[in-house]
């Protein structure tokens, strides 16, 4: 750099640290909205540490520099670093996405910097949302170096990024493995850096699923494959090069399915238009042929809710009894539910049985009984899935015995609503216990014949929820949860790895549908539907409750 772009560059850097904060070396402790980046503006180049800079002064320094680490692999915020410290520190090692930071001095040697903490991301891009008001401390070690200058000597793994920031240099991205049958990808959520994201991708496809979805998902992709040259090529015609070794193991692999969970996980990023894989380096043999499995969203199908007592669905703006449904009355049905293909349909009777609606000329069967039934969900496998205040999750499908499914994390809970994925390979549950509301996404486990058996360990999603009474799956990674984060009750967007969202309000919101598009019911039984960014009444629908889409 010339010494005049560079004297422009700090300048830019001194103004921008001048307009959001005075950093004072003593004192009380002082806030600070500094942000490295905006979105969609070229971050600063990271600049090394300044001569006679104070502790405070070093550390915040060393913060931005991390934050804009990225183009030259963190050279630069190593500066700021003393001894050991400069090698040991590993920045990738996770990351704390903050609120504004305040920094204090605490001895002559040590900085502490409080941080609002929105969420966790560890090194694996594994995201956490944290709960409302989280903070924690951080400290920092400084000595003096042999030119007096002040350095960092001891100092926490990771990154602290404002959210901006983060924002900025990490992007979601879902690593697709298969269902344990081999027809579906399921997808899981990591959030990677955006520089050499094709190679941060690939990367974590082939370390494999993260432990709570392990045991209920495979890889073709062989154990001990490894990408060479160690990054995905990105050509002019935005193709994806991918070379994998050793190339007599990644032959005698199931090449199709694991092709397709290469073309899944890398097709989606920027930049890229199609996949090209070879085996033995990117001069070696091209694979070619991914399967075709399922994926996605539910089909986009009409919205069915019940109607003075009848099963009834919205297809072009009418409302019409759904065909082969045979009478409701007497049954007391609430919450239907069914299958894709509309070959299975439940609903709770009365509240305390679980039955199939008389469809097809043939009367509804009892599932199970228990009391006070959560919502059914169907899953692909035929099952329905409700809970019980005394069994917790149950399922029952007809003829065959209804199974009680093992959940731990479920002990002196109460399930409030339950919704498996379009996979069958992953369910959501909201419960309540001591502590409160939980929102957690697990992974299914199933016997030879598809039978539901256990959801082992679960991953929490949608903290910032402080209530939450019902959910749905709108797509492959995302709920849309009924629920409170802030005041009055309110459809949340929550993604299963992700910052949750609230949507504009419904007037006394009583239920939400979730597929192609979500829609809404209130308790005077308006139905709304969600589109450009509001709510919208559907003309000419009223009294209805209880909408659905197959799930």
């Amino acid at each position: 750099m010339n010494v005049r772009l560079r004297a422009v560059t700090l300048a830019v850097v001194v103004m921008l640290l001048a307009a959001c904060t005075s950093m004072p070396t003593s004192g009380p402790p002082v806030r600070s909205n500094v942000v490295a980046s905006d979105e969609g503006r070229a971050a600063p180049l990271p600049e090394g540490p300044q001569a006679g800079a104070g502790p405070v002064d070093i550390v915040q320094s060393f913060l931005i520099a991390g934050a804009n680490g990225f183009p030259d692999e963190f050279v630069t915020a190593r500066q700021y670093l003393a001894g050991d410290a400069r090698q040991a520190w590993k920045p990738l090692a996770g990351v704390v996405v903050a609120g504004p930071l305040t920094y204090s001095t605490t001895s002559k040697t040590q900085v502490t910097v409080d941080v609002p903490v929105l969420a966790r991301v560890d090194g694996d891009g594994r995201y956490t949302e944290a709960p409302p008001d989280a903070r924690e401390s951080v400290t920092y070690d400084l000595v003096r170096n042999a030119d007096g200058e002040w350095r960092i000597s001891g100092v926490p793994d990771g990154l602290l990024l404002p959210k901006v920031v983060f924002d900025a240099r990490f992007r979601a991205a879902s690593i697709y493995f298969l269902s344990a049958d081999e027809t579906f990808l399921v997808p899981e959520t990591r959030w990677l850096p955006q520089d050499k994201l094709p190679t941060h991708v690939m990367k974590a496809l082939l370390a494999g699923p993260s432990p709570w979805l392990r045991d209920a998902v495979v890889t073709e992709i062989p154990d001990g494959t490894q990408l060479k040259p160690e990054a995905v090529v990105i050509t002019g015609a935005g193709t994806a090069e991918v070379g994998l070794e050793p190339a007599a193991t990644v032959l005698a692999a199931k090449r199709k399915l694991f092709l397709a969970q290469i073309d899944a996980s890398l097709r989606p990023l920027p930049g890229v238009g199609s996949v090209k894989v070879t085996a033995g380096g990117v001069d070696g043999v091209i694979l070619e042929g991914a399967a075709t499995l399922q994926q996605g969203p539910t089909p986009d199908v009409p919205v069915e809710m019940l109607q003075a007592g009848k099963l009834v669905s919205l297809a072009g703006g009418t409302v019409k009894p759904v065909d082969g449904i045979g009478s409701l009355e007497g049954l007391g049905i609430r919450y239907p539910a069914r299958d894709e293909d509309g070959d299975v349909r439940v609903g709770v009777s009365g509240g305390s049985s679980l039955v199939t609606l008389p469809q097809g000329g043939k009367a509804g069967t009892t599932l199970l009984t228990g009391a006070d039934l959560v919502a059914p969900s169907v899953d692909r496998f035929g099952w329905a899935w409700t809970a019980t205040t005394a069994d917790g999750l149950v399922a029952g499908r007809a003829g065959a015995k209804p199974v009680s499914i093992t959940a731990d994390f479920l002990q002196g809970r109460q399930v409030r609503s339950v919704r498996v994925a379009r996979d069958g390979t992953r369910v959501a549950v909201i419960s309540s216990g001591p502590d409160g509301v939980a929102i957690n996404v697990g992974a299914v486990v199933r016997d030879a014949n598809g039978a539901p058996q256990q959801i082992g360990e679960v991953i929490r999603a949608g903290s910032l929820l402080t209530d939450a009474t019902a959910l749905v799956w709108k797509d492959e990674s995302t709920l849309a949860v009924v629920g409170r984060s802030a005041g009055t009750l309110a459809v949340h967007l929550v993604p299963v790895s992700g910052t949750t969202s609230a949507l504009p309000e419904v007037p006394d919101l009583d239920a939400v549908a979730g597929g192609s598009v979500l829609y809404a019911t209130s308790k005077d039984g308006m139905l709304r539907r969600y589109t450009a960014s509001s709510w919208t009444a559907v003309p000419g629908v009223e009294g209805v409750l209880d909408p659905s889409f197959p799930g």
